[in-house]
């Protein structure tokens, strides 16, 4: 026994000196293999064996870990590798965060400084979500990962991003909403794909056929796997809950996105959650991870945990009563790569010694790493990268494009009178009022660096007019009346209109903390009624948020003539907001999350995790899918400053699908027994799957004003099927349509994908019957009728 304290120390003294030695050479700007360097610390890059670009990476990087020792390696599972200065190999911090622009949260990968003193920061996701353009996710992809390649090339930052978050958000309390990508495991999947394609992807070299040697620009990440979306509500934290989740949601709702992160966008990490699903910590659990990840969906690259999650099993979730050294193998057995915070390096070792880790599954992890990092360009510079610089942080089309990203997911929901957009020319003096009215760094939500500039509301708005600004409340808690006078004198110095800001902002919902209500907080209400009685011209009411507030009074206030919701909207939110009211910019956006009444909290805890009704409990359902009550506003809504018609150019109504003997039918429930007798449904992974859906969508913009309509596809399954979704959306397009100009946009659906359901047992299966394809709000429709033949 007396081996284990020794190696205990062994390992912390070895931490430490390698930290301290691979520290000095760690200049991230030189590639580890280039020659130079290596002559530099007494070593012949033809000697090593890793450096020799003629052999796969794979190889490269089995060579490299085998030189270590147990001690070498273990310090290298964990964010802060500290390198292995005998065979040249320098430090590397994993973590960096680039949620909606290059960030300095972490544990200082990236940093601002005299030399880079910021970076762009858009939108945070729920607001650029709301544009529903896929080619924008992309492109502001592109533009983060330019200056983060930039900030490496300065020596500034890391290469691996631990970004995007991709969770549904399943309950309109959570406070991490503004990081999601909304409520629709579709859109949440298809942003996901297109932001970090953006990230990723070098152009021309995107279809790789042996994807563990494609090129990267930066190496992004998938968050957090899965079923995670409780904080802290009313004392049930992350750190503890067991997320109690059926099957049917796992497939249907909860694992969509991270699928099709890793094989539509082909993303390089994925990390698993602090919280259990059914029982098991996600960080441990080897159907999910090594399984299903790697497995099923092919991973190229490596799985790291959330951060402390190997500290949360041992200390907080206390999962089996396990030894520190047990939960490290548990959880490297399970298939995590990475372990952020110290929990690997501290303890594997041990593990090893104990016989509890096995050393080749180390091995393992730490090829997978050294995979990434190599084509990353770490080993050997990426060449076509190497001219990015200062000039590209900040450019001034990155920060035009925050802007538009900001304009294009605004959404406008209610104009009664076509009171928007205001003319300049008639509206001389403005009253700007309310806790957001000079919003600045409320903007930019969490996850955020230090921004290229702030353009805040009162800024944006003296360019086209006189401002009068008043707080009219003391902060957004706004927990008195106090500030609601100065509003009021404001609003009567004969203002030509008055804008009223009003919200939330971290303080209420934010990561670590979930809401319990879904109204504005203390008297932002009080303040919107009374300032609304007092003015003389036209009120418009701006909302920043990322939850869904219930808003009834001001919906059903005629003074009230027009009310926006804003999101968090960037560093230049402001000039968004007073774009679109003064009609530069029409507005285009729609709502990515539904907007429930108050009383929705009161009707189920935020900590049932099921999305279909359950009538015992008298548990509404969730999400648009599956909730058929009344809304504040629904999923997907959104207003114009002109008006847009639809037409069906060409549609397929029927699919003929011939069976083999080999597929076989399988039993549904239907609320019709005699259903049962006469229908069939089939396993989707039995079909051949090609089987496809066209048709046109011709869009008429019937105004007198340039805008953009969303076109938005849902699929309808059969009705008599017991626990299928209202409607799912299954393809939205944005498109741009000149003023009494039409254009058409083609789909092409996959029947399979589109029309399949998850059932009861979490089958996806394709059933027979009609279906039915819904564009908009039921705008348009036609049926779909799907018949087998054997």
């Amino acid at each position: 026994m007396a081996t284990l304290p020794f190696f205990i120390f062994s390992v912390t003294l070895a931490y430490f000196i390698n930290l301290i030695s691979a520290q000095s050479h760690a200049n991230f700007s030189i590639p580890i293999c280039d020659p130079s360097r290596l002559s530099s610390l007494g070593m012949d890059v033809k000697a090593l064996t890793f450096c020799d670009q003629s052999l796969s990476y794979h190889v490269r990087a089995k060579d490299l870990v085998d030189q270590m020792t147990l001690l070498e390696k273990v310090h290298q599972i964990g964010d802060k590798a500290t390198g292995v200065p005998r065979l040249g190999l320098p430090a590397y911090n994993w973590w960096s965060e680039a949620l909606h622009g290059v960030s300095d949260f972490g544990d200082g990968a990236t940093h601002f400084g005299d030399i880079v003193p910021g970076a762009t920061s858009f939108p945070p996701p729920i607001l650029t979500v709301a544009s529903f353009n896929e080619s924008l996710w992309k492109a502001i992809g592109q533009a983060v990962s330019t200056e983060a390649r930039a900030m490496y090339n300065l020596g500034h930052a890391g290469l691996t991003y631990w970004s995007p978050n991709i969770n549904v958000v399943r309950d309109p309390r959570w406070g991490r909403a503004l990081e999601m990508p909304g409520e629709d495991p579709f859109v949440a999947g298809t942003y996901a794909s297109n932001y970090v394609r953006g990230l990723q992807d070098i152009e021309g070299t995107e279809n790789f056929t042996d994807l563990n040697s494609r090129p990267l620009k930066v190496g992004a990440c998938c968050k957090h796997l899965a079923a995670y979306d409780v904080d802290n509500w009313l004392g049930v934290d992350r750190l503890h809950f067991d997320a109690r989740v059926h099957e049917q949601d796992m497939v249907e709702t909860f694992l969509p996105p991270f699928e099709m992160c890793v094989r539509d966008g082909d993303v390089v990490s994925v990390m698993c959650s602090y919280n259990k699903i059914n029982g098991i910590p996600a960080c441990a659990d080897t159907k999910l991870l090594k399984d299903t990840v790697r497995g099923e969906w092919d991973l190229h690259g490596y799985i790291v945990s959330d951060c402390d999650s190997i500290e949360v099993m041992i200390d907080n979730q206390k999962w089996l009563n396990d030894k520190p050294e047990d939960t490290v193998s548990q959880a490297l057995k399970a298939g995590l790569d990475l372990d952020c915070m110290g929990s690997y390096p501290k303890y594997m070792g041990n593990a090893v010694v104990q016989g509890k880790a096995r050393e080749d599954l180390i091995d393992k992890a730490l090829i997978n790493l050294y995979v990434v990092l190599m084509r990353l360009g770490l080993f050997d510079g990426n060449p076509s990268l190497k001219s990015l610089g200062l000039d590209n942080v900040c450019h001034k089309d990155h920060i035009e494009l925050a802007t538009e990203a900001a304009r294009e997911g605004i959404v406008l929901l209610k104009n009664e009178k076509e009171t928007l957009p205001l003319d300049p020319k008639k509206y001389n003096v403005l009253a700007l009022v309310g806790p957001h009215a000079n919003a600045t760094e409320a903007m930019i939500g969490n996850y955020k660096g230090i921004p290229c500039q702030y353009t805040s509301p009162i800024n944006a708005f003296s360019a086209y007019a006189k401002v009068k600004y008043a707080m009219g409340c003391g902060d957004i808690l706004c927990k008195n009346e106090s500030f609601i006078s100065e509003a009021l004198d404001a609003t009567a110095e004969e203002a030509d209109a008055t804008i009223i800001f009003v919200g939330l902002d971290q303080t209420v919902e934010a990561e670590y903390k979930d809401r319990v209500n879904l109204n504005l907080p203390s008297y932002q209400p009080q303040l919107i009624q009374q300032v609304s009685k007092v003015s003389k011209g036209p009120v418009i009411l701006v909302v920043m948020s990322a939850g869904g507030v219930d808003i009834s009074f001001a919906k059903n206030d005629s003074k009230i003539k027009a009310i926006l919701w804003a999101g968090y909207p960037g560093e230049r939110g402001g000039q968004a907001i007073a774009d679109v009211i003064f009609g530069k910019y029409n507005p285009g956006g729609r709502l990515p999350l539904t907007w429930y009444e108050a009383n929705y909290v009161d009707k189920l805890p935020m900590t049932s995790m099921q999305l279909r009704p359950n009538d015992k409990l008298g548990h509404p359902g969730r999400t648009y899918k599956f909730f058929n009550g009344s809304t504040v506003y629904p999923f997907g809504y959104g207003l114009s400053y002109t008006r847009f018609e639809y037409h069906i150019v060409d549609s397929k109504k029927d699919l003929k699908i011939k069976l083999n003997k080999f597929q076989h039918s399988r039993e549904l429930n239907y609320k019709d027994s005699t259903s049962k007798l006469e229908r069939h449904s089939v396993l989707v992974n039995d079909l051949k799957c090609d089987y496809n859906i066209k048709f046109e969508v011709r869009v008429e913009n019937k105004g007198s004003r340039d805008g953009d309509e969303v076109v938005m596809v849902y699929a309808v399954p059969p009705g008599d099927i017991i626990g299928t979704p209202l409607k799912q959306l299954v393809g939205f397009k944005r498109v741009s349509v000149k003023a009494k100009k039409s254009k058409s946009v083609k789909f092409v659906l996959d029947a399979c994908k589109s029309l399949s359901i998850v059932d009861h047992k979490a089958y996806q299966v394709l059933a027979s019957g009609e279906h039915n394809i819904m564009i908009g709000d039921n705008v348009l429709s036609f049926p779909i009728h799907v018949s087998f033949e054997h």
